[in-house]
């Protein structure tokens, strides 16, 4: 490898990156041979705080502890997988494998949950109700399963308009049917005025896994290439827009959308497929950022090759966030074999929700642990997993 700006280049929420790099700058200027002692020194600066057992400082909970970056992983390890531990929850996936029966019986199923707490309610491009929907269908489709039925769980507010609850669920139900699933059981609660949101709502859904797939981030092997299937950033950006607190004006919607289809494509051109995953909260830096940890490899990502629409770029640049942070609800991000990558991209291709699918990046072996971006510019910076809250309540 080589890493040019190592100790000038490094993202604004670079995290353990950034001051692993400080630490070795307030050491003072290094030359010649010695710059390459410095780089060394970065890294392994980076693997000693990586290697340190998850903890959450913070006394209370804040906002960055549900934003699906670092501060959100050390909140999952150090407390809830610390006390639930068990091999299937050490996976740490969209969804769990559940096996039910025995022999020629068995029958695999995937299973997850999920709560949807966004603001606005409705936005340009969807609302809470189809985005609770296709979120549970697209955590079931991540594992490669086909999504079969879900339920639905509201927590409403005292006071929360009942035409807008009939919009939220007339949304719902419209999409369960274009995803072809059922809502078959739910619960509803309302809290006292000033102690909710006017609506949440909690999902779980089970879908049945026909392929015998395994897709994890720990797969991932050098030579891999990581592909998205269209731009990036549209949910994120759209939802804050959407806030009207910022005299921002972008012709930007919502992608969210079932992807059950698109990966059941996806697999069949790509059955050796290593990994899927919805780019939600953290956004895909953040997914690479797992695939890197997991497989201890370096995930090594063309800017210039990065879908992102031109608004959406615009209003990120306004907003001073990096669209490789910024969620997603209707993206996946897939590393697959190279020798499938063609196959995998052609079958993007062919689908309406990938026509914008592109190759970002691919899998090598040094340094182990790190996502690296090539710039435009030409240099070459880390890319750390999210630190921060730079777009609460997107989902």
């Amino acid at each position: 490898m080589t890493t040019q700006d190592l100790g000038s280049n490094i993202p604004t929420r670079a995290g353990w990156a950034e001051e692993a790099v400080a630490e070795a700058a307030r050491e003072g200027p290094h030359t010649g041979t010695e710059h390459l002692t410095r780089e060394q020194q970065v890294l392994e600066r980076i693997d000693r705080a990586r290697a340190r057992k998850a903890r959450v400082k913070e006394p209370r909970i804040t906002l960055s502890h549900g934003a699906g970056g670092k501060a959100t992983h050390n909140l999952i390890e150090a407390i809830f997988l610390d006390a639930f531990r068990n091999p299937e929850l050490e996976q740490l996936s969209d969804a769990a494998s559940v096996q039910v029966g025995s022999g020629s019986n068995q029958v695999r199923l995937a299973f997850t949950t999920d709560s949807y707490v966004v603001s606005p309610l409705f936005f340009p491009g969807g609302d809470i109700g189809e985005l609770a929907v296709n979120g549970t269908v697209n955590d079931l489709a991540m594992s490669g399963a086909r999504p079969l039925v879900i339920s639905a769980g509201f927590i409403l507010e005292e006071g929360f308009p009942t035409d807008d609850l009939r919009r939220v669920v007339a949304s719902m139900a419209a999409a369960a049917r274009a995803a072809g699933v059922q809502i078959v059981t739910g619960d509803t609660k309302v809290v006292q005025r000033g102690k909710g949101d006017g609506c949440y709502i909690n999902t779980a859904g089970i879908g049945v896994r026909e392929r015998a797939v395994e897709l994890n981030a720990a797969n991932a092997r050098p030579g891999d290439v990581v592909l998205v299937s269209g731009p990036i950033g549209d949910h994120g950006v759209t939802v804050m827009l959407a806030r009207g607190e910022l005299d921002i004006i972008a012709d930007v919607v919502s992608d969210t959308a079932p992807l059950h289809e698109l990966t059941a494509a996806l697999l069949d051109a790509a059955p050796d497929t290593r990994l899927l995953r919805d780019a939600t909260r953290g956004g895909v830096a953040t997914i690479l950022n797992e695939v890197a940890t997991a497989s201890k490899v370096a995930v090594v990502v063309d800017e210039e090759a990065v879908p992102v629409r031109p608004e959406v770029r615009g209003a990120s640049e306004l907003l001073g966030i990096d669209p490789l942070y910024v969620a997603c609800e209707g993206r996946l991000v897939a590393v697959v074999p190279a020798e499938q990558a063609d196959a995998a991209l052609a079958a993007l291709h062919g689908h309406p929700l990938g026509e914008g699918a592109a190759v970002i990046g691919r899998v090598g072996d040094d340094p182990p642990g790190l996502v690296l971006l090539k710039t435009t510019f030409g240099g070459t910076r880390i890319v750390d997993m999210l630190v921060g809250d730079p777009l609460p309540r997107i989902c």
